[in-house]
């Protein structure tokens, strides 16, 4: 009795400290992100406040039974930083996509909204993500020419929804070509992705689990993106997206 009892109070102390370990690294990544100056652009990556996105987000991923089923990592090419692009249909999607793509330490353009999320849009900003002003073609100018500037200094890659905004049923909408000018300035090669299952984590949690499917549908060399029209070169990456979600529906 007394060994059973002592396994026991072994298990809730281990269950103790974890759950201690996760509220410490909410807490720090809180009060850490008062720290980060809203009004400012910063154009140098930080690792610690990467390392409060990454572990936080791993962890809350985990507390939503978020499982991944990953293809295609293999082909993105090691020691350069790239263009990543993918369909958009879950508010789910950029969290999954910078925790995935950590290696490559992924910045993604964004509206303007989500820099006002609580203590994460700070965070966001101090790691080089960037908003971008859909409805002034010149501002939105200035956020390509300082996500070309981050590629070519080899700070970061930069992640960006050619659709411009969530599909709520899924399927593929119109592509903006502009995108793909970040690709060409900076001539680094885009990285084609596609996402599913993100749509069903609200639906699931918490009582089952969602598995959640990314794929690397295809590396396109950077010497054809700086070479090809940013509108043929939308309808192409489109198209590629189209194609492998219809072949590989979850």
């Amino acid at each position: 009795m007394d060994i059973l009892l002592w396994i026991l109070y072994a298990i809730l102390g281990i269950l103790g400290t974890f759950i201690g370990l996760i509220i410490l690294l909410f807490l720090v990544t809180f009060v850490t992100s008062f720290f980060i100056n809203t009004k400012r652009e910063y154009n140098e990556d930080s690792n610690f406040y990467r390392f409060m996105l990454w572990s936080s987000t791993g962890v809350a991923m985990k507390i939503m039974r978020i499982k991944y089923d990953l293809n295609g990592f293999e082909n993105i090419p090691k020691g350069k930083q790239m263009l990543i692009v993918g369909n958009h249909r879950s508010n789910f999607d950029p969290l999954i996509g910078w925790y995935v793509f950590r290696h490559h330490r992924p910045s993604y353009i964004s509206k303007e909204e989500n820099f006002k999320i609580p203590f994460y849009g700070r965070i966001i900003r101090r790691c080089c993500f960037m908003s971008i002003d859909r409805e002034n073609p010149r501002n939105a100018m200035k956020t390509i020419e300082r996500a070309t500037e981050l590629l070519k200094k080899d700070e970061v890659s930069i992640a960006v929804y050619p659709e411009g905004t969530r599909s709520k049923d899924c399927t593929l909408l119109p592509f903006h070509s502009g995108v793909f000018k970040v690709a060409q300035k900076a001539n680094v090669p885009v990285v084609v992705t596609t996402i599913q299952g993100t749509e069903q984590v609200k639906n699931n949690y918490p009582w089952k689990s969602t598995t959640v499917r990314i794929n690397v549908v295809k590396v396109i060399d950077a010497d054809y993106v700086k070479a090809t029209k940013t509108s043929i070169l939308s309808d192409e990456v489109r198209e590629l997206m189209e194609k492998d979600l219809e072949e590989h529906k979850l």
